[in-house]
């Protein structure tokens, strides 16, 4: 990772992207001391980790808002992509709401054509709103970014609720919206996912790949065969650190005599992540100038 290397830079390399998704700061740290690129703000894993609710569109946009900031200021100048959900409201919340991210530090946000309240786009019973609004919404947010380095990501739900036809249709609206990133939410067959690459050749493609979802679990070499840039794992680390912590949680209550764990990182690894060492040496040298 170079300081230079923001997401703009990374759409515009012949490379897939694999983008892992975070739900608070401390896992994005981790993502990033893995080597990601870049990090996902999980709209669905924050809402979960942070207020135990189920994405539904019980958050506000102020409190996603703030999750946007700590958690881009944790892993800068490494960029986050944040999920915007559906822009929390018309074309006249769109546009702020995109600012307050850029504002926060969020390098990209994605917004949907779901109504309100939105839900996660691998569950039954969603609904779009008509294309000219959703494509109204890209339209404001692509109007009020500070900077065009600023990307939008436009996502359409209308796979679910229509078919792969109306998704196409819309994802076409959406780009002569000025849409920089297309994401066409949960085709449901390695069909579809090369008919979306074959569609729109050319344009950064971004394949949300979801455990239990309804799209196939496509590799990262199959995908960018198909003309993706990038491979979202949104929800991975969320599932795979709810059932640690289930099972964890389970044995020490049942345990008449609970150890130590032996499966966790160190207590002097732990402060190495959240940068404890780092701390110390500036205010050390803060001291020494005093």
């Amino acid at each position: 990772m170079t300081m230079a290397e923001t997401f703009d830079d990374l759409l515009k390399s012949s490379e897939l992207l694999i983008l892992p998704g975070a739900f608070d700061s401390l896992s994005a740290r981790l993502a990033v001391r893995a080597g990601a690129r870049a990090v996902y703000m999980t709209g669905f894993g924050v809402v979960g980790a942070s207020f135990g609710v189920p994405d539904i569109g019980l958050i506000g946009p102020e409190q996603m808002t703030e999750r946007v900031f700590s958690i881009a200021a944790s892993i800068a100048p490494v960029p986050l992509i944040a999920d915007g959900d559906n822009g929390h409201g018309n074309v006249l919340n769109a546009a702020p709401f995109a600012q307050a991210y850029e504002k926060a530090g969020a390098q990209a946000i994605q917004l949907e054509d779901q109504v309100s309240p939105k839900r996660c786009g691998h569950m039954e019973g969603k609904e779009v709103v008509p294309v000219a609004d959703a494509a109204a919404k890209i339209r404001a947010a692509v109007s009020a970014r500070a900077n065009t380095a600023f990307k939008i990501i436009a996502r359409t739900d209308a796979r679910a609720t229509h078919d792969l036809a109306e998704a196409l249709r819309r994802g076409e609206a959406f780009l002569k919206a000025g849409a920089d990133v297309l994401f066409i939410e949960a085709p449901q067959s390695e069909g579809e996912l090369r008919k979306i690459g074959e569609t729109f050749r050319g344009t950064p493609l971004l394949a949300n790949l979801v455990e239990d979802g309804k799209t196939p679990w496509a590799t990262p070499a199959a995908l960018k065969a198909y003309g993706y840039k990038i491979a979202l794992y949104p929800i991975s680390a969320l599932l795979v650190a709810a059932k640690r912590l289930e099972v964890f949680y389970a044995a020490l209550l049942s345990s008449p005599a609970p150890e130590p764990q032996k499966d966790r990182v160190s207590f002097a690894h732990y402060n190495d992540i959240v940068d404890l060492p780092e701390l110390r040496k500036r205010a050390i040298a803060s001291e020494f100038e005093l």
